[in-house]
Order: C-alpha cells, then structure tokens, then sequence
C-alpha cells in the first residue's frame, strides 16, 4: 500500500512538473511538432486497420443477432453508436499504449541508463521540459484526432459489410447511422480520450525515467508501461462513462 501511495505521489509530482514548464518560455515547438508527427501520424496505418476491421466485425455479427429479430436493418445504428461512445476510443487508446506508449518507456529508458537525462541537468536544461512536456502535449492532441478517424473508419467496415454481404444500400445505412448518432455521443467519445492520452503519456514518461539496470531495466520499463496503461484505461472508461452518461441524462432536454 505504501508504495501504491509513493508511486501515485511521484506521478502527481511530475504531472505537476508538465504542467508548470507549459508556461515557461521558450515553448519548444519544434520538439512538440516532431511528437505529434512520430507519435500521432505515424500510427495512423495502426490504428485505421485496427477500426476498419473491428467496424467489419461487428456489422457482421450483429447482422446475424439481428436477424433473429428482423432488426437487421439496424446494422448501421449498432456499428455507429458502439464504435463512436465505447470502442473507437479504447481501442485507439489501447493501440496507442502498446505502440506509443512502449516507444516512450523505451526511448527515455535508454536515455536513462545511458545518463543522458542527468547530462541535461548538467547542462542547465530541464528534462521534463525537454522530453516530457512536448509527448504529453502531442499525445492529449493527437489521439483525440486519430480516434476520431477511427471511428470514421471504423463505420465505414461496417458499411462495406452492410452493403457487400447483407444487401443494404450505402444511402439506407447512412440513413441509420445519422438517426441514431447523437452529438453527445461523439462528445463522449472523443472526450474520454484526452484521459487516456493522459495516462499513456504520464505512466510512459515515469517509467521511462525511473529506467534503472540496463537492458533488463528498460524492458521491464516497456512492460509496466503497456500493462500499467492498458489498466488505467479500461478502469477509467468505467468511471468516464459513468459521468459522461450522468451529464448526458442531465442535458437530455437540449442538444444532446
């Protein structure tokens, strides 16, 4: 129990320490560019064939329940509204955890251990500044960017196997799709994300800086990261979804 309480201690430190050097001239946008590029744009390939086959998948056997039912005209409902509110978003955050979220552990580990994070501080430069600040920031924007491609792409598998396998007209399921797709739906889903990228970001960052012991240390590293991140995330949407339900049900009178 006390060291769950030092760990989540020192991680509330250092996402004090992100947040505080955000403010603090100069703004390295140079470093933040090449994050958002090698850590969001890089795993787009990842994450679209990821959504397309999980947005096919389930067209496909929802198609099949359904029609016990004679709902199979709801295929595109059922593929919108769960790839937008529930998988879209983990399962990006999840893709990116393993991808991203390794590479970070991974890449500060070896700094680490190599001492190159205390010849900064030797140096006069501040690592947080340096090599957190600009992941963190890339990763809060760009996973809300590529889980809402995802979730384009994801609808689109299931509108492939609603045209080529059921017999839908593209028109008919994009009728559904636009019905029963609310705003608050994708307001939902997408906002879980910035939480997400959060806990990636921060639990890749302190494992890879508390990297110590060599290759074995960054190993054990990259394994925390995606392990520790997976958790975080599929225990947090829980707790998101509660709220954002909670709001949803509250502004159930306006636009949502």
């Amino acid at each position: 129990m006390t060291g769950i309480l030092a760990t989540s201690g020192r991680v509330a430190l250092l996402t004090w320490e992100t947040f505080r050097v955000t403010f603090r001239r100069p703004v390295e946008f140079r470093l933040l560019f090449e994050q958002m590029f090698r850590l969001g744009v890089r795993s787009l390939p990842l994450v679209g064939l990821t959504m397309i086959f999980t947005g096919a998948v389930m067209a496909l056997q929802v198609s099949y329940t359904l029609a016990a039912y004679g709902a199979k005209i709801y295929v595109g409902s059922f593929v919108s509204v769960s790839v937008v509110k529930e998988l879209g978003p983990v399962l990006t955050a999840v893709m990116i955890a393993a991808r991203v979220g390794a590479g970070i552990a991974a890449e500060l580990g070896s700094m680490a251990v190599t001492e190159q994070v205390d010849a900064l501080r030797a140096l006069g430069a501040d690592p947080v500044k340096k090599l957190v600040w600009p992941r963190m920031v890339a990763l809060l924007v760009m996973l809300p960017i590529l889980t809402v491609l995802g979730d384009v792409l994801g609808i689109l598998g299931g509108l492939y196997i609603a045209v080529f396998e059921i017999g839908q007209s593209t028109v008919y399921y994009w009728t559904k799709v636009k019905e029963f797709l609310l705003i608050g739906d994708i307001v939902s889903g997408v906002g879980k994300t910035v939480f997400f990228a959060y806990f990636v970001g921060i639990i890749a960052c302190y494992n890879g800086l508390r990297t110590r012991g060599g290759a074995t240390g960054v190993g054990q590293a990259t394994t925390n990261t995606v392990v520790g991140a997976s958790i975080a995330i599929f225990i947090s949407n829980f707790f998101i979804a509660k709220v954002f339900l909670a709001v949803q049900t509250a502004l159930s009178g306006g636009a949502w």
